[in-house]
């Protein structure tokens, strides 16, 4: 019950969802500029952009050409903050969550 909860009051934290859509909208470009530039499957574009923005990076797959590799230049530099910004309000949601719940 208190993880539905949680998820419901993320979905009521209109500056959270804005943050989501623009998150997905990174990932999404990325997932589909991939596909595009360097030939990937849908799964193992999906899988750079997120491996690329956590800053994970397993180098398992890695851009191939010369374009790949300039969009993913551009992509980590403008996607980077995006992502971190987005896990910093998600744990600062979910503490202020915790706060309230305690007496």
């Amino acid at each position: 019950m208190y993880f539905i909860r949680t998820i419901l009051s993320f979905a009521k934290d209109k500056a959270y969802n804005k943050l989501l859509m623009f998150t997905a909208s990174i990932v999404g470009l990325g997932t589909v500029s991939y596909k595009f530039i360097e030939g990937w499957s849908w799964v193992d574009s999906l899988y750079f952009s997120v491996v690329t923005l956590t800053t994970v990076g397993y180098g398992d797959v890695s851009p191939q050409t010369d374009a790949g590799k300039l969009f993913t230049i551009v992509y980590i530099i403008i996607g980077l903050g995006l992502i971190l910004n987005f896990i910093e309000v998600t744990h600062a949601h979910y503490e202020e969550l915790e706060n309230k719940e305690q007496p």
